[in-house]
Order: structure tokens, then sequence, then C-alpha cells
């Protein structure tokens, strides 16, 4: 049933649209919109969309305490939009009273998600103004003292998603704690790390006043602590944040002892290799602001510089693909104007880092990682390198735990980077730093197409929901953070409802292969811009991308399911004629129908 009608009420509004018409436009949209749980409506409106590929559309929009919903009025171009607020980035103001021009007076919207909108309304009567604060106010909640949607949502699911990360479980998992780690709560109360979370991994021989004296030296005490380890050779992935050197190339000797500690942890590695994610010139400047990198005194130890940029150019590339792809598809230079904006060159280097990091681990040797604060490019390089070592990542559960856990639970600043429910879409600490990440597991799925268990409308429904700000997953910037703001016990996982449903999420020519570790290609020649993302609101170019494998998926899909019906009614069937399985001179028949239907279809081979 439709949640009840919560009408704002303003003069300009009531005075534009009589009651009468109100409440049939009401009910006309109450039809066409399913509210979610805890969804009010605010208000609606007659209302232009300029449409970049239909020209103007005449139409209705409505106003919820979530969404922004449009439909249009006219049968002739069947068009609505359906836009969380979270998604959207700025509202500006277009033309005046007194603009001249048709069309020219509305609202222009700019989207956090690769689109911009624009609404045209009639000039008299300040017809824009309720709408435009009602989206203000709803699509910048904080910014009004209001809470995010989350917290309104009351959606209710059969799984709780918050459960499906534990950090003790998963250290299990990996064969943690042994000889060589140890798991240390010394961070219970978040006051040697604020942004760390409260269950680490480190080296054995280590004591609780050595990591103290360690977070000293750390950016933020973000000390090295230990990611994951390979349970056959023991190295490990160690990530932490830059040591704080300065101009004058101060040394901490415990902190020196303490990575010497991590290479001893494991017998076969005689140099600790230091992946630096910057640029060598990014982190000798650094250094003017107190922070800096391992120098020669960090004997045992090598140091190499990845030369991934900072969140401001990664910033600055999307905003020009975006320029490229939208509203309309730059065809003339399509590969230098795409070539132009960086974005998969920074698309290699982040996966040709993770890459170094993976082929390291995997030859027996043990790697710290860090960036400057080691929560942007440090977790990109984490976590794709456990993504390509470790194929539990690769199933839909265990990519649930690696986003919670080297993304979630390490701090990774979603608030900062994303916005949620600010107005200051200036702000220079936003970037599409998980954006970036997302687009390289992309890359990877692409290259591995059997590897992994989920498909790529998890990874849509994952950045469409980073934005959405409907469920609490990505919401702040660390867990001490999201225990002050009772994430858990108020808001809903995202988790929750991609578990609800798993089938959508799955990919059919999955082949699990438990011991194999990816190497993608990140060369140029077979790095792909992700359209199905990117230039998914062309309607004109989403036709045209529509793949026959995608296709071929859903046929097969069908198929699978006809085939295990078919196979568990021959079971049913066997089971009750005991007398045809006793007496049966086919040696294969009772192995066969013993087997469960998941084995029988693993070795079903596809032709393509």
């Amino acid at each position: 049933m439709a949640s009840p009608v919560s009408v704002y009420h303003s003069s300009s509004l009531d005075s534009h649209i009589a009651s009468t018409g109100r409440n049939s436009l009401q009910m006309e949209l109450l039809a066409d919109v399913s509210l979610l749980p805890g969804e009010d409506r605010i208000t609606d409106q007659e209302i232009i969309y300029m449409c970049p590929f239909n020209g103007a559309v005449k139409g209705k929009v409505l106003i919820t305490t979530y969404r922004l919903y449009f439909k249009s009025s006219d049968a002739d171009v069947p068009l609505t939009l359906d836009v969380p607020l979270g998604v959207i980035s700025r509202v500006e103001k277009m033309g005046g009273a007194s603009s001249r021009g048709e069309n020219s007076y509305g609202l222009d919207i700019t989207c956090k998600d690769m689109r911009n909108l624009r609404f045209a309304l009639k000039q008299e009567g300040h017809s824009r103004r309720g709408i435009f604060e009602m989206i203000f106010r709803y699509a910048f909640p904080l910014s009004h003292s209001l809470p995010l949607f989350a917290y309104v949502n009351q959606e209710k699911y059969t799984e709780n998603g918050w459960f499906v990360y534990k950090a003790m479980e998963e250290f299990r998992r990996q064969g943690l704690p042994n000889n060589k780690w140890r798991i240390t709560f010394i961070n219970k109360s978040y006051d040697l790390c604020d942004t760390y979370p409260t269950v680490l991994a480190v080296p054995f021989k280590c004591k609780e006043d050595d990591l103290r004296r360690v977070a000293s030296f750390r950016s933020r005490g973000r000390i090295p602590v230990l990611s994951w380890i390979h349970r056959e050779n023991q190295a490990v992935i160690v990530r932490c944040s830059q040591p704080l050197v300065g101009m004058s190339g101060k040394r901490n000797k415990d902190d020196e002892r303490y990575l010497d500690l991590i290479r001893e942890a494991n017998d076969t590695t005689k140099k600790l290799t230091i992946y630096d994610a910057r640029p060598n010139v990014n982190a000798v400047a650094n250094k003017a602001t107190g922070g800096g990198y391992e120098g020669d005194e960090y004997l045992n130890a090598e140091l190499v510089f990845l030369d991934i940029q900072n969140i401001h150019v990664m910033r600055e590339s999307l905003k020009k693909l975006k320029d490229i792809v939208y509203p309309n598809v730059e065809e003339s230079h399509w590969l230098s104007s795409l070539e132009s904006t960086h974005w998969l060159e920074h698309i290699k280097l982040v996966l040709s880092g993770a890459i170094q990091v993976a082929d390291k681990v995997s030859s027996g040797n043990s790697v710290l990682v860090h960036c400057s604060d080691g929560w942007d490019r440090t977790a990109q390089l984490t976590s794709l390198a456990m993504l390509m070592l470790d194929s539990h990542y690769r199933t839909l559960r265990g990519f649930q735990v690696l986003i919670e856990k080297e993304w979630i639970s390490f701090g990774h600043k979603f608030a900062s980077r994303i916005g949620h429910g600010d107005k200051n879409h200036a702000d220079q600490d936003r970037s599409p730093i998980f954006v970036q990440f997302i687009d390289c597991v992309w890359q990877m799925t692409k290259q591995f197409p059997t590897a992994f268990e989920f498909n790529e409308h998890l990874l849509l429904t994952i950045l469409d929901h980073l934005y959405s700000c409907r469920f609490g997953t990505f919401l702040y910037n660390c867990e001490s953070i999201r225990d002050q703001q009772e994430l858990r016990s108020k808001t809903v996982s995202l988790w929750s409802l991609v578990n609800s449903k798993m089938d959508i999420y799955l990919n059919p020519f999955y082949t699990p292969e438990s011991g194999q570790v990816l190497y993608p290609v990140a060369s140029m020649r077979h790095l792909e811009l992700w359209v199905t993302y990117y230039i998914r609101w062309n309607p004109r170019i989403r036709h045209q991308q529509q793949s026959p494998v995608e296709q071929r998926y859903k046929e097969l899909l069908a198929l699978r399911e006809e085939y295990l019906k078919k196979l568990q009614q021959l079971q049913l069937s066997d089971s009750s004629s005991p007398y045809l399985l006793a007496n049966s001179t086919t040696p294969n028949t009772t192995s066969s129908t013993a087997s469960t239907p998941s084995q029988q279809y693993t070795h079903l081979q596809t032709p393509f």
C-alpha cells in the first residue's frame, strides 16, 4: 500500500495549482509510483523536462523524501525519470522571471551519476520557488539539519546484511591468528586510530606499546596492519599511511623495527617491498606538509612508486569524461577525446599497481602498501590485489566482505568523497575513488568472464546506491562515526537487498577455481570504457549496446532452470521406484542421480 500523502504547504504552490487539480494529480501519480516504506510525498507539479534526446517533454514531477519522479503526459513520448535525491550534486535556478525565449525559466540539476537534468516552468507566479526549495531541502538533508533517508527507510528483508562481514570470522578464514601474526583489540575504543576498525592483525612479536609508538609516526595514526595472508607461502599484504618524515627527515626506530618484524614474519621475504601508490614527485612534495616516504634508513626494504595520481586529478578526469559522453557522445574525434580525459590511463595505473602487489605476494614476498593517508589509493590496491589472489572475494558474498573490509571498515572517506546530503558541490574532498575501483573490477570481469560469481548488474547496483542514501552501507567516513550514529541498528544494509534476490546478481558462466591467481592485462589495448555505466543514460547508445552475449545469458539461465527441474523430477521418480534402482543395469545411473543439480550443471559444456 502506498505511503500516506504528505503535502508541503506553500502559498505559491497552492496558488499555482488548484486543490482539485492537485488531488487528481496526486491520485494519478499514486498509480504510477510505488513508494518505499517510510518514503513520503512532498509536492508535485506540472513541468517541462528538457530532454537532451527528445526535446521539450511536458509532464508531471513528484518530489518525495527520497526521489524526484517525472512522467511525461505526452503519449507519443513515453518517458519517466526516477532519480534518488541523493544522486543530486547541485541544483541551480535557470533564467529569471523576465527571461525571454521558450522554456528559458526553470531548474538545472547536476547529478553525480554522469547526467544533468533541466526542467522548465511557467514564468508567472514564482512557479519554481516551491519545487526548488523542496529539492534543495531533501537532496541535501544534512545541510538542513534533517536525517539522511537511510534513517527514515523502513524496508524489511529476510537477511540482515550488516552480518555479512565479521572481522574475526574473516581472519579465521585466512588462517589467523598463527605463530607469526596475532589479533589485537588495542583500538577497541578507537583511541589508537579513530579511522581504523577495532580488530587488527599485527606481527606476533610486537607489543601494544610498540604499536602506540608506531602510531605516532604514521599519518592519522594509521599503523601498518595485515589485510591478507597467503595460506601457502605466508606472504602478507599490509596497509598503512605515510610515515611522518617531514622536511627535516625525521626517523623513528620503532617504526623501522616494526617493518622489519613484518618482513621477518615470512621466512622467504628477504626484502619487504613497500609500494607507495603516489608518483615520486608527489611523495617528495608531501614532506613539506609533514609527510613523506620510507628512505634508506629502512633496512631490508625496497621502495616502489606506482605513479597513481591524487583525488583531485581523478575528479577532473571524470569531469572530462562526463563532458564527452553526456548528453551527446563526441563522435567525430571519439578516440582522441577519450584519451584526453586520461580516465582509462588512470584505470590502467591502478590495475597495474595491483598486479605488481599480487605478483609479489604470489611469489612468496610480503608487501606494504600506502599512499598519503591510506584510505584512497591504498584501498584500491589492496582490494584489487586480494581479488586477484583470493577466489573467495570473487564470489557474491565474498565480494561484499571485501568491500566491507578494505573500504568501509578501514575508513575510506565515503562521506567526504561522495558528499552525501551535503550542498557543498565544489568541496575539494570529493573524488570518484570508489567508482574507479568498481570500474577496475568490471575490467577484470570482462577479461575473466567465468571467474566471478557475480555479474555486471551487481556492480551497477552498488554504484547506484553509493549515491542514493537509501541504505546505510556507504554513509560516513569511518567506523567510529558509524558507531556514534548507530548506523547498524537504525539503517538497512545494501547487502540485505542484494542477498534477498541473489539470482539476479549471479553470473551463469561462473566456474569456481579456488587456487587460480588472476592477472588481468593492464594495457590500453585491453581496457574498455564501461559504456553500460558511463553512457547508459543515452537511449541510442543503450540500444546499440544490447549484447548478444547478454541475451544468451538470459536464455541459458532459463535453460538451466528447465534442466534442473527435469533433473529433480527424475530424481524424485527414481527415489520412488526402489525396484528400478536395485535392478538398474547401468553402472553410472545411481551415481548420476545421486549427484546434486549443481554438480550436474558444472559438467555442462556450453558452446558459443
